[in-house]
């Protein structure tokens, strides 16, 4: 039996996102400088970073706990829709996700982002239209939309540091790409 590079992307992304977080763990303040989008009024168009930060953002974590929550779900969820999708899909769905939420955040809120939640809710929706047939729309899509968008919307007007609005905005980005694109099967 070996051990096998299964979800290139998938794994990948967690072993970068790993590398930032004890690396910030060692020097202190690298994911506020370079893996945090700012919030409106906080974006400089003439800083190279600020541009890198619309995409770094999905890789800075605040602790163990944040990083942990995430790919717990980006680890069950990632390989299945890899394989499905393909690494090179995955990737683009990834990147466009990131630079959604982070174009928004700056557009929309005062408050900075940081971390892989939308990722993590573009999967989950998107893991609701992996088996579908063209112009039909599944009730599992639809019920996961409820329970977890849904729960997102409604935490939302509750006062805390998380951003129902990346979970929202990512989940809203899984829904378009798994009713637009077709599995690679």
């Amino acid at each position: 039996m070996t051990i096998r590079y299964n979800a290139p992307t998938t794994l990948t992304f967690t072993l970068l996102c790993a590398a930032v977080l004890a690396l910030n763990t060692i020097f202190g303040g690298l994911t506020a400088e370079w893996f945090s989008v700012p919030g409106r009024g906080g974006f400089d168009s003439h800083s190279i970073r600020d541009y890198v930060r619309l995409f770094s953002h999905i890789f800075g974590h605040a602790d163990i706990n944040h990083f942990l929550s995430n790919f717990s779900f980006i680890l069950l969820l990632g390989p299945i829709l890899e394989h499905t999708y393909g690494s090179g899909g995955m990737s683009i769905m990834i990147a466009i996700t990131a630079i959604v939420t982070g174009l928004l955040n700056i557009l929309l809120f005062p408050t900075g982002l940081m971390g892989a939640s939308g990722i993590v809710f573009m999967m989950i929706l998107l893991a609701s239209f992996t088996n579908f047939n063209k112009g039909e729309l599944p009730l599992t899509f639809i019920l996961v939309l409820l329970l977890y968008l849904g729960k997102e919307v409604f935490n939302a007007f509750k006062a805390n540091n998380i951003s129902e609005f990346g979970h929202i905005i990512g989940g809203l980005c899984g829904s378009i790409f798994g009713y637009l694109r077709p599995s690679k099967r």
